[in-house]
């Protein structure tokens, strides 16, 4: 089975809500999200998973429908800080050497308003990663639309680092991790983009 892991595209700031931020994509994003339909149609996707967050639904929106599927919505596959009021786009965080990238790396997830433990975190992933859709059933493929920190997660379990954050996937890319039918993981491809 091929697990393809795919990042949201690019999403809208939000400095201080009201409430939790779940902003929607850009007009990017959805660009992003409607190209990313259009480079993946000759997979045989058979399920499609979803963080149930805004960004992830809408990037997986346009391939749901491309393949005539209804996402599967796993609260597991939320981003660390779902909880929180703002969003800061990572190239933001970046460029402006925002104090909250680097209490994000180094795993002080409770500063950028998270109110779960990086350890739990990383449990809920791999439990939720590996739920929807059955188990490995033959030459399928089964997305997953989700988050920057899932994906690292799940990768980095995968290859067996310790580190929570390790690199940081583009907007709208494809991780590919091989599942054999005993259950065996491996890497294929980590990144992929349509840029």
């Amino acid at each position: 089975m091929h697990l393809l892991l795919i990042r949201h595209g690019e999403t809208t700031r939000v400095e201080s809500a009201t409430g939790i931020a779940d902003p929607p994509l850009t007009d990017t994003g959805r660009e992003q999200a409607r190209r990313l339909a259009e480079w993946l149609k000759d997979e045989r996707l058979d399920h499609i998973v979803v963080s149930p967050l805004r960004r992830a639904r809408e990037t997986a929106a346009p391939l749901a429908e491309q393949f005539g599927l209804e996402p599967e919505v796993i609260a597991a596959l939320a981003e660390f800080d779902a909880e929180a009021s703002s969003y800061i786009p990572m190239a933001e965080l970046r460029a402006t050497r925002d104090p909250r990238l680097r209490a994000m790396t180094e795993g002080r997830w409770e500063e950028l308003g998270s109110m779960v433990e990086p350890e739990a975190f990383r449990a809920d992933v791999i439990r939720g990663a590996g739920r929807g859709g059955g188990g490995p059933s033959g030459p399928t493929s089964r997305g997953r639309s989700g988050h920057g920190a899932v994906i690292n997660v799940y990768l980095g379990d995968v290859i067996g680092t310790p580190r929570l954050l390790w690199f940081e996937p583009r907007y709208a890319s494809v991780s590919r991790v091989l599942i054999s039918r005993d259950g065996v993981r491996s890497v294929e491809s980590v990144n992929e983009s349509t840029r």
